[in-house]
């Protein structure tokens, strides 16, 4: 489901809605800027939200209720989200909902990104360290592929669509000629984020891109408080996400939810994650939502001596 902009792990891809997070209707840009920290004073989840359709909610508690309020209906939303998935080509217009032309705007800014943290959190950045990641919602491994593996000595990636993980493992193994045994795309697991459960101890840094909003509240906490037994001391989450300007949009057609900035505060408060920093993508298409990185950790994390490395042997070019 990379999907990218929807990637989730089963049921979780679409991230991105269907149109790649284009606004509904009744849904009006305004400019979020810069992100500023302040704590949530009240409920997120009190807040209005509207569908794809223009219908308004009281709260997000009302929507959840009609949509996921007993057993049937949440198995529904799940399974409706990956048929969504299921209908749409294995490229890389197809998994960001029409829009593949982001590709290079967001790889570039997620790797600013990554690379400040890596700098921030890691010695030495992390060179001359076998560093393991985990790429969920990975969908044709696009992220993986142009970014991930370049980091990374192991990328494992975690995608419920199955033709969506086969195109992934084609690319990056069958007919990847630069793969070796120091940078390479490792496990293919085909399972929903909802019902993920990592090794201890595997992952230095777990990637979660367009895909989180598939999951409801609940298996949002859930799946983060599973996936922190997944990081190694020090490793750190890096979600990426589409936000609507306050409350949430529910995508009736990918059932995905689009959250505030505030919202997701909230929720990485009930999963116990400490947020380290945020950013915002920039050079997108005006009419998608605002795109906002978050890199989040189980413990506060310690301040790193920074100190120069006279070597970069542990970044190979990106693969074509």
């Amino acid at each position: 489901m990379d999907t990218d902009l929807y990637a989730a792990a089963h049921i979780v891809r679409p991230l991105f809605p269907s149109k790649v997070g284009v606004f509904p209707p009744s849904y009006h840009l305004v400019s979020t800027g810069v992100c500023i920290h302040y704590p949530v004073k009240a409920s997120q989840m009190e807040v209005a939200g509207s569908d794809s359709d223009g219908r308004e909610f009281r709260n997000a508690d009302e929507m959840w209720r009609e949509q996921t309020g007993d057993d049937n209906k949440k198995t529904q939303w799940y399974r409706d989200g990956v048929a969504y998935w299921e209908g749409v080509e294995a490229s890389v217009d197809g998994v960001l909902g029409g829009y593949g032309q982001v590709n290079d705007a967001d790889v570039k800014g997620s790797e600013a990104f990554l690379q400040t943290l890596l700098s921030e959190l890691f010695v030495d950045s992390g060179i001359g360290r076998h560093l393991v990641a985990l790429d969920c919602g990975s969908g044709i491994g696009r992220i993986t592929k142009n970014l991930l593996i370049r980091y990374f000595n192991e990328v494992d990636l975690l995608e419920p669509v199955s033709h969506f993980l086969d195109a992934a493992r084609e690319s990056l193994v069958n007919e990847n000629h630069m793969a070796s045994d120091t940078h390479k795309a490792t496990n293919f697991v085909c399972t929903p984020l909802q019902e993920f459960t990592p090794d201890a101890g595997r992952y230095d840094v777990i990637w979660v891109q367009w895909c989180i909003g598939h999951l409801t509240d609940d298996d949002f906490v859930s799946f983060f408080k599973r996936a922190k037994v997944g990081l190694k001391p020090g490793g750190f989450f890096v979600l990426k996400e589409n936000t609507a300007r306050s409350g949430f949009v529910l995508d009736k057609e990918d059932r995905s939810i689009t959250r505030s900035d505030a919202y997701f505060k909230e929720l990485f408060s009930r999963c116990g994650l400490h947020l380290y920093k945020s950013k915002d993508q920039r050079g997108l298409p005006k009419e998608l939502f605002t795109v906002k990185m978050y890199a989040l950790t189980p413990d506060m994390p310690k301040k790193i001596g920074r100190t120069r490395s006279r070597t970069q042997a542990n970044r190979p070019g990106i693969i074509k």
